[in-house]
């Protein structure tokens, strides 16, 4: 969530060309197969992940999907496959006369800032950012933070080694954030039981930590992770999309008995094969997010440009059921986590991030 500072430097193509481009670019937009019985359209464009990456992009698309239902309406989706790929997919769903576009993270907001400013007739739900100030966009941002307390409390609870991890994919601080929730929720736990869990990965005084610097490459997940496994972490949350996978393969090939914890998605509903390596995921919830944009657009006379800021109080971030986990937490944990939830919600308890929102 690049919120305020460190932004992709994105090329804004014009429309014309845009479209022309498309075609050697990336996919042209797909619709859903239901019949509509409204008439205003929906649609999602991708990142380069893809909208299976059981993550952020699919999220979005599972948002757009579910508001469409409700209002009777299609949608329509196009994916990129590369960044040169962002301004001609906004373009063509323009040229498709899309009422509102989702765009799922901090990449897209060059050119969706440059698109709404070129088309005032379309909306965008601009996800992950809060820079963009146009009466056609609304921003959509997550105290990803306040979830994040939570999965560290409850990695520093299982841990058995006393030794936990996370590390990022890139430098962002929609990254970051979740970091410094997971190492205020160590350090929360510690100060409660009289504890020294470590915090491996991230050091959120100086704000440095780990990072592959890029959100597909696989093969430095895992080296990542084995480094972190050598130093006896037994817990490991990547805060990467999909290079959850590289984690997983460096665990297994290990024969390590450390678990994971996912981010943004429920991990083990979303890829049910790695269900049995997750204690818990960070939920980040996109969908629903994509949803009460996409409902308030189709309602509205006038279009809500109101940032929406997801939270623990509104549903917009939480934790997932501990699913193959739940008999084996300490006893009296899902009591204590209620409790400091209702703490972060009323304010009592305090989640620091220099992140801003």
């Amino acid at each position: 969530m690049p919120i305020t500072s460190k932004k992709i430097a994105l090329g804004v193509l014009a429309a014309a060309s845009s479209v022309a481009l498309l075609a050697g670019c990336s996919a042209a937009p797909s619709s859903s197969a239901t019949t509509a019985k409204s008439t205003y359209l929906p649609c999602v464009v991708g990142d380069t992940g893809g909208f299976s990456d059981h993550s952020f992009n699919q999220l979005a698309l599972d948002g757009v999907i579910t508001a469409a239902n409700k209002i009777g309406s299609s949608y329509k989706k196009v994916q990129s496959t590369s960044s040169d790929d962002y301004a001609p997919a906004i373009a063509s769903l323009i040229s498709e006369k899309c009422n509102i576009i989702v765009a799922p993270g901090f990449n897209f907001v060059a050119t969706v800032k440059a698109a709404a400013a070129k088309n005032p007739k379309t909306d965008f739900a601009m996800i992950d950012d809060n820079s963009i100030t146009a009466p056609n966009v609304k921003d959509i941002v997550f105290k990803t933070d306040e979830a994040a307390f939570l999965g560290g409390y409850v990695a520093a609870a299982y841990s058995k080694t006393g030794v936990v991890a996370t590390w990022g994919g890139a430098e962002y601080p929609s990254v970051t954030i979740y970091m410094d929730g997971f190492a205020d929720g160590v350090a929360y736990y510690n100060q409660q039981k009289g504890k020294n869990v470590q915090v491996l990965g991230w050091d959120e005084s100086t704000q440095k930590g780990t990072f592959i610097g890029n959100f597909t490459d696989q093969n430095a997940a895992k080296t990542v992770t084995q480094n972190f496994l050598d130093q006896k972490a037994d817990v490991i949350v990547p805060v990467a999309g999909s290079l959850y996978q590289g984690a997983a393969a460096a665990i297994t090939s290990s024969g390590s008995s450390a678990v994971l914890e996912g981010v943004d998605a429920d991990i083990a509903l979303s890829d049910p094969k790695y269900a049995s390596l997750f204690l818990v995921s960070i939920l980040k919830r996109v969908d629903t997010s994509a949803t009460v944009a996409v409902e308030q657009s189709a309602s509205a006379k006038t279009f809500d440009n109101t940032t929406y800021v997801g939270d623990l109080k509104n549903n917009g971030v939480g934790i997932s059921p501990f699913h193959d986990y739940a008999s084996k937490l300490p006893s009296g944990l899902t009591a204590e986590l209620a409790k400091i939830q209702s703490g972060i919600e009323d304010g009592s308890i305090t989640v620091a991030t220099p992140v801003k929102l």
